[in-house]
């Protein structure tokens, strides 16, 4: 309610002269840089800066405990509960907050290449740099499409409006909250601006399983042949390189669906990291920051405007934004056939899982749960530990659902067609990190694309004794002894305390899903 007691809704706010509805590239970049939201780099890309928040803000994200979904969230630490009350106050004080914004910009738009199964949608920004941003990240619609647009969900992002925790019933001065009732994305106190494209991710991930669509967190491309492949992996795996590939048409980097007719990207551009970033190693994302693209905390020179992204200053998690059309090599509909491989990436720094092995769907769905990988905890005079990490279904922080909904759907249609499965450990072999060395990055390709091949498919294997995993003896192009794990190491018993130690973390993190009545040997998991 408003000062005067009286309702104010969205409606009455898009009602006013200060909407401008899907501008155009070129008149966004004209509003971001008459309004100093950002500035000009030396390839004609915008460069803005996100201020106190560089990335995601998980604790702060919540959704609205309503009658119509409650039992189907899964409440805990990723899906916060929050009061249908709490919402509804900050929600008219944020309408009214806008209100008074001399412009307000809206993109309406879809999430969901696939015209069947898309969810049209519509994003309310205060900031003219935050549209552009959706404008190349979501799917953008036709002049014919825009006609009879309806969206079915509505993002209202009000970044200068922050809560006050001890009135509003939030932790921080940030929130974004979802209500599946009303529909609505919440957002306010912070500018990062992959909150919002997480969020639409985080409704299909509800919404599409209802649908016998399975979400998923992955990178996807198509070979020659029209062979699908599908690459799961979080951070630091090597997911962005090991999928981009000139042989192969990508289709998207990070968010699709799996239907009864195929694969399908959700987004119509690419939010891709770019601290580090080079034209020799990534020279798809390199050249497609561009006009139109948007930077993100990315240092640039004073005087040259040329962007520095080895300098980390702001954040690690620099950014680029830009569409899927700055990319050569892709599959233009963004819709395409069933997966014929599944890659699983980890960068396993104990140095103990093979190079490449094969999954037998109980294993793949067990290792889809699990979502593994280790990250290194710091570096003293180069010792250091590496921490194994877990997260669900590569994308926790994005699941609306129990993970054993997504993992059932999964196993479901690996049967259904008969999809070869491999685990690829991009990390450490011959010891554990700071004894050992990174996987050689040419062996890693001849193993992807074996596998992608077929060549893989009935190849001879040797069962791993500790994971349970079947190991191919040969691969092209890979020495043998590459394979083994235990072969690259000096010491073997070493190998095998370090392989149980892993084997045993496995069994602690699944321990979580026990209100599934799962066993995990049975399972596909470690077999100790």
């Amino acid at each position: 309610m408003n000062s005067v007691g009286v309702s104010f809704d969205l409606a009455q706010l898009l009602d006013g002269n200060n909407i401008a509805i899907n501008l155009s590239v070129p008149q966004l970049v004209e509003k971001v840089l008459t309004r100093n939201e950002g500035v000009l780099t030396s390839t004609g890309a915008i460069r803005a800066t996100t201020g106190k928040y560089t990335g995601r803000s998980p604790k702060d994200k919540y959704t609205v405990d309503e009658p119509s979904t409650s039992d189907k969230i899964d409440w805990g630490a990723v899906n916060q509960p929050i009061s249908k009350e709490v919402f509804e106050s900050l929600y008219q004080k944020v309408l009214l907050h806008l209100k008074d914004k001399d412009e307000l910009f809206v993109f309406r738009g879809f999430a969901g290449a696939d015209e069947r199964y898309r969810l049209p949608i519509k994003v309310v920004n205060e900031f003219a740099w935050h549209n552009l941003f959706c404008h190349q990240l979501f799917i953008r619609p036709t002049q014919e499409e825009l006609l009879t647009h309806e969206s079915q969900f509505t993002i209202v992002s009000a970044p200068t409006f922050k809560a006050d925790p001890a009135i509003d019933g939030t932790k921080t001065e940030t929130f974004i909250i979802v209500s599946f009732e009303k529909r609505i994305v919440l957002i306010g106190g912070t500018e990062y601006a992959g909150e919002m494209k997480k969020s639409i991710f985080g409704i299909m991930n509800y919404l599409l399983p209802q649908q016998g669509i399975l979400p998923m967190h992955c990178s996807a491309n198509v070979g020659p042949e029209g062979d699908v492949a599908l690459f799961f992996g979080l951070s630091g795996t090597g997911k962005t390189t090991l999928s981009a590939d000139s042989k192969r048409k990508l289709i998207g980097d990070d968010e699709h669906g799996w239907s009864a007719n195929g694969v399908f990207n959700f987004e119509g551009g690419c939010y891709a990291k770019c601290i580090n970033l080079t034209r020799e190693k990534e020279p798809q994302i390199y050249d497609a920051i561009r006009f139109g693209s948007v930077l993100e905390n990315v240092v640039l020179d004073e005087n040259t405007r040329e962007a520095d992204y080895d300098d980390s200053t702001l954040t690690e998690n620099t950014r680029a934004a830009y569409p899927l059309q700055s990319i050569d090599n892709i599959i233009e509909s963004g819709v395409t056939g069933h997966p014929n491989a599944i890659i699983f990436l980890t960068a396993d720094a104990f140095g103990v899982l093979p190079p490449i092995s094969k999954l037998n769907k109980h294993q793949a769905m067990f290792h889809f749960m699990s979502g593994y990988t280790s990250k290194l905890a710091g570096t003293e005079r180069g010792i250091t530990t590496p921490q194994a990490t877990f997260s669900a279904c590569f994308g926790s922080p994005f699941l609306p659902l129990a993970p054993k909904v997504y993992a059932e759907m999964l196993g479901k249609k690996i049967d259904e067609h008969d999809v070869q499965v491999y685990l690829v450990n991009t990390g450490w072999t011959g010891g554990e990190y700071g004894v050992g060395q990174r996987m050689s990055l040419p062996y890693t390709r001849a193993m992807i694309h074996a596998a992608l091949e077929g060549e893989l498919n009935n190849v001879e294997t040797i069962k791993d004794d500790i994971f349970g995993l079947e190991i191919p003896v040969h691969v092209p192009g890979v020495p043998d002894d590459v394979l083994q794990p235990i072969k690259t190491w000096d010491d073997p018993e070493a190998y095998t305390t370090k392989a149980r130690e892993l084997a045993l973390k496995f069994h602690q993190n699944f321990k979580k899903f026990n209100e599934t009545n799962l066993d995990i040997e049975k399972f596909g998991g470690p077999l100790i």
